[in-house]
């Protein structure tokens, strides 16, 4: 086994490292040379213009054909969102590697002027027009170009930019080089820079956005900081052409690359020179640098300090000690106890630094060694937490499975903390990969749910067998399994064309939220109708009703309705408060006649024209004409008494000159002019509409007392009966103030007993008429309580009272 020290070469004071990650990698005749190349972030997928989409080992992911002219800028987003920009100014967003995409234009005269070049950075990019006008979107995702401020016009020589997150406006910064200077464009100005020994042929900045790197024409290299404050380092290239690319190697180094020639300058100007059989393209990452030839992909980067501690050259740090003793163990050297000794007291660090290191390493036997001797470390120690240690452990196994050359992502363990987990496995779901998918998932805890729906689209999609064996085989694989959503699956099959397909998924829905709207769009009015009936949710059922109205037939949509009761209940009551021409139409629909004329009657009790009411009735009793039911009768005959009312009213209005009887009721009508005075009139009124005997006669009462016409009431006391009774005399004239008037009426109140006439008595302040109305019926003890009641001159004729009984005794 070769050393882990063997890929290593110094440059300055640090140490870099080139790690081959896979061979053989493309049919040499593919001919990179001749393409644009561009790879994903975090060890991700390459795409060549034309448009393949390749793993990193060679593995063709995808080939989109391409024939929408020509490509002005390839790039990835942080999500492995595949962007091409074309001449023309318009962009396309591949979302899952398979060809699906978003589309959006840049505007701004993009379509006029060309679009020459394109920058990118993992959330946005930004394009440069052939008048040097920039055009920025921040947010892929989001996308909302903007124009940057307008920069000079004069020739750019090179440009690169500043990701918003690493610029004090938090607004990206594009570096221009434009004749012997460089400017700095935002989105309010564009500043000149001032610098010396331009023209600029080439400019990177560093991942973090703290340096930039700008290369000569006289191929010198100068390294400053983004606010040009400050300049760190020089390099002379002594080449007669400048570099096909720059690029940074973490934020460490910079790469320089010629066709098939790399030259990396570290700190201090130091650097190294690697040759390569063919043409070099320059992949940039978070902690390093992919090298992709024809034959070879590689990985470049800083050797990490704790790797550095423990292989480097006479090395006798705690975790380089450790490591020897587990080399001393397996040969059962006593040596091994005697490194334990010497580093026992660094043991802690000695045992996490060897932990980091195998996190860093790429080569399987490397990784085995530093855990073995951070887990004879930890053995040793009596107190240990073993968390980072299984952290790694597990970190480690994910890593080497997706590194496998089947599956192309030889990412770094510092990408990979990046990244997250969850996001590594939605690349391996855009990869089709779903048994590794589903396996990582399980190990890390993770909901497999989103990999299953995946499968189970993707199945729909292309699946060559007949509707109703693809439907069999997706419900029996995704039987049992949890978080299933099929209507995302249904979607993928409608979006196929393959409808029946879909409505025989959505069955298997268990959410009716998510079934009606997709069986709306797919036209299945009445299943989407009756799916969210059956769920009882009143909003998805107005939902549906709402979206049927819309857009079918009115006479369509009332068919609907038929046998729907829960339905048309939803639809009459949202009808009542909204739209009444609608519900006017659905009881017409029905031939729901007192309905509908019940729906006129109530507006034209809202009316305040007199004649628009009565027209509404009318129209009321036409409907009802033909029925022959008795309630049809009744209403028809109420309406008309209702328009003869309103006759009335007008002209009492009119006649009196008072104005206040149109919209009364018949009774509150008789009422006004009784006191108002006219009781002929109502009299005339209460004849006309047959008003009862009883209502007449509390009218009258009621009218009379609210006018204190207590003579009239006097002379309605001479009567002999009354249909009312006279008790309601009684209370209603005591009620008004008038005991005397009131006590009138007691004798007449024949129908009660002497207890009660004595209270009424008593309430008209009459306590002597009360005490002779019990003495009548002897009532000893109602005379003995009611002396309590009585005054001085009253209690005397009560003790009279009681004493005539008491003789007797």
């Amino acid at each position: 086994m070769s050393k882990p020290t063997a890929n290593w070469e110094k440059v300055g004071d640090r140490f870099y490292r080139k790690i081959k990650l896979y061979d053989a990698v493309f049919d040499p005749e593919l001919e990179l040379e001749n393409y644009v190349v561009a790879g994903a972030p975090y060890g991700g997928a390459i795409a060549k213009s034309g448009i393949d989409i390749y793993s990193c080992s060679g593995k063709l992911i995808r080939r989109i054909n391409w024939d929408k002219g020509s490509i002005r800028g390839l790039g990835w987003s942080e999500d492995e969102r595949l962007l091409v920009i074309t001449e023309d100014g318009t962009v396309r967003s591949y979302y899952d590697l398979q060809g699906d995409f978003t589309q959006f234009s840049l505007g701004f005269g993009a379509e006029e002027h060309k679009v020459r070049a394109c920058r990118f950075w993992p959330s946005g990019f930004v394009a440069i027009l052939s008048n040097n006008n920039l055009v920025a979107v921040t947010y892929h995702g989001d996308p909302r170009p903007r124009l940057l401020a307008v920069p000079p016009g004069d020739e750019v020589h090179s440009w690169a930019v500043i990701p918003p997150a690493y610029t004090l406006s938090r607004s990206v910064e594009v570096l221009l080089a434009v004749g012997q200077t460089i400017y700095v464009v935002d989105s309010s100005e564009a500043e000149d820079r001032v610098l010396p020994n331009g023209p600029f042929k080439h400019i990177s900045v560093s991942p973090n956005g703290r340096y930039v790197t700008l290369y000569t024409e006289d191929g010198m290299v100068w390294v400053i900081t983004s606010d040009f404050q400050q300049k760190i380092g020089e390099y002379e290239s002594k080449a007669k052409t400048p570099p096909r690319d720059v690029q940074w190697c973490g934020n460490d180094a910079v790469l320089l690359a010629w066709e098939d020639e790399v030259h990396l300058i570290g700190p201090d100007g130091a650097s190294l020179k690697y040759y390569f059989d063919g043409w070099v393209h320059l992949l940039p990452d978070l902690d390093g640098i992919r090298l992709i030839t024809d034959d070879v992909c590689e990985f470049l980067q800083k050797v990490p300090d704790c790797t550095e501690d423990i292989f480097k050259l006479g090395s006798t740090s705690p975790a380089s000690v450790l490591l020897d003793a587990v080399d001393q163990l397996e040969k059962k050297s006593p040596k091994a106890d005697e490194n334990i000794r010497l580093i026992r007291s660094n043991l802690p660090d000695a045992v996490g630094a060897c932990v980091q290191a195998a996190g860093h390493e790429f080569d399987v036997h490397w990784q085995k060694q530093l855990l073995k001797a951070a887990s004879f470390g930890k053995s040793i120690l009596d107190l240990y937490s073993s968390d980072d240690f299984v952290d790694m452990c597990e970190a480690i196994r994910i890593l080497n499975a997706v590194r496998d050359f089947k599956i192309g992502l030889p990412m770094s363990y510092d990408q990979y903390r990046r990244l997250t987990s969850e996001k590594l496995v939605q690349r391996l779901i855009n990869r089709h990969e779903y048994l590794l998918a589903i396996r990582l998932s399980e190990y890390l805890g993770l909901p497999a749910n989103r990999i299953y729906v995946h499968w189970a689209s993707q199945k729909v999609r292309t699946s060559t067998e007949d509707e109703d064996t693809i439907c069999d085989t997706v419900v029996r694989r995704l039987d049992g399994k949890s978080g299933i959503s099929f209507e995302v699956i249904a979607r993928a099959a409608y979006d196929e064309g393959r409808s029946h397909l879909a409505t025989q998924l959505l069955n298997h829905e268990t959410r009716a939220g998510k079934q009606v709207p997709l069986l709306l769009s797919m036209e299945e009015d009445i299943i989407a109708l009756d799916k969210a009936l059956e769920s009882g949710d009143t909003d998805l059922v107005f939902f549906v009703l709402l979206q049927l109205k819309k857009k079918l037939p009115l006479a369509s949509f009332f068919r609907l309705l038929t046998n729907r009761p829960v339905a048309t209940a939803l639809v009459e009551s949202s009808a009542k408060d909204q739209d009444r021409d609608l519900l006017k139409d659905l009881y017409y629909q029905d031939d729901r006649r007192l309905d509908g004329a019940n729906l006129l009657f109530s507006e034209a009790l809202n009316q305040t024209a007199p004649q628009t009411k009565i027209d509404k009735l009318k129209i009321a009793s036409k409907i009802l004409g033909d029925g022959k039911d008795a309630a049809s009768t009744l209403y028809s005959r109420s309406y008309a008494e209702a328009q003869a009312l309103i006759r009335v009213q007008t002209f009492l209005d009119q006649d009196l000159g008072e104005g206040h009887y149109t919209g009364l009721s018949l009774n509150e009508t008789i009422l006004r002019l009784i006191k108002s005075g006219y009781g002929k009139r109502a009299a005339k009124i209460q004849s006309d509409f047959k008003v009862p005997e009883k209502t007449w006669w509390w009218l009258r009462l009621r009218g009379l007392v609210a006018k204190r016409d207590w003579g009239e009431i006097e002379e309605v006391s001479k009567q002999r009966r009354s249909p009312i009774g006279w008790e309601a005399f009684f209370n209603e004239v005591l009620g008004a103030g008038n005991q005397k008037l009131a006590g009138v009426f007691v004798p007449k109140c024949t129908g009660l007993t002497a207890q009660e006439r004595s209270e009424m008595w008593v309430k008209c302040g009459m306590v002597v008429k009360a005490g002779e109305e019990l003495a009548r019926v002897k009532d000893v003890n109602g005379l003995e309580e009611l002396r309590g009641k009585a005054r001085a001159g009253e209690a005397v004729e009560i003790e009279k009272m009681i004493g005539q009984f008491t003789k007797g005794r």
